[in-house]
C-alpha cells in the first residue's frame, strides 16, 4: 500500500498548495494500491497515515527564497522543524521527527515541495507561480505513481 499525502492551509496563499495538489489528484484516476489524503494542517495525529504502507509520498508548501513555485526534492532531514510547542500547532518537521522516533520502520519516504511565493496568512489563493507548479506536480505525481518516472534512490537533485 502507498500513500500520497498533502499538507498544507488554503487560507494563507501559497500555503495552499498541497491541498490544490490533493484536489487535482482527486480528479485522476489512481493506479491500485495508492491511496490520497489531504492532510491539511494536521499535526502529530497525521502520524497515522503514515502506518501500514510501505510507501509515502509528502507533498507540502516550502519557504520563499526567491525562486516562486520551484519544485524540489528535500530530505526529510532538510525540512525545519518549527518553533511551536510540541502538540500545539506541530508542523510538517516536527511530523517527521516523531515518525522517526516511532520503534516500528517508518515507510519510505519522498517530499515534493513547491517554494512560496511569500507567506501571507489568511489570505485565499495562490499566487500564479504557485499555481502552475500544482499542475506540474500534479502530472509528476500521476506518471510517479502510474510507475511511468521513477526517482533515483536515495534522491539525488541539484541544490
Amino acid at each position: 500500500m502507498r500513500h500520497l499525502i498533502c499538507f498544507g492551509n488554503d487560507l494563507h496563499g501559497d500555503d495552499g498548495f498541497g491541498p490544490a495538489v490533493y484536489r487535482r489528484l482527486a480528479t485522476l484516476e489512481r493506479p491500485a494500491g495508492w491511496h490520497l489524503f489531504d492532510a491539511g494542517t494536521r499535526g502529530l495525529d497525521a502520524l497515522a497515515l503514515f502506518q501500514g504502507c510501505e510507501e509515502v509520498i509528502l507533498v507540502d508548501a516550502a519557504a520563499p527564497a526567491g525562486h516562486p513555485g520551484r519544485l524540489a526534492w528535500p530530505l526529510p532531514e532538510e525540512i525545519a522543524v518549527e518553533s511551536a510547542l510540541p502538540g500545539h500547532g506541530s508542523g510538517v518537521g516536527y511530523l517527521l521527527q516523531a515518525l522517526a522516533a516511532l520503534e516500528s520502520a517508518p515507510p519510505r519516504l519522498r517530499i515534493l515541495t513547491a517554494e512560496m511565493a511569500a507567506v501571507t496568512p489568511f489570505r485565499s489563493g495562490l499566487s500564479p507561480a504557485v499555481t502552475q507548479a500544482v499542475e506540474q506536480a500534479a502530472a509528476l505525481l500521476g506518471r510517479w505513481m502510474a510507475g511511468g518516472f521513477v526517482l533515483p534512490w536515495p534522491l539525488e537533485y541539484p541544490k
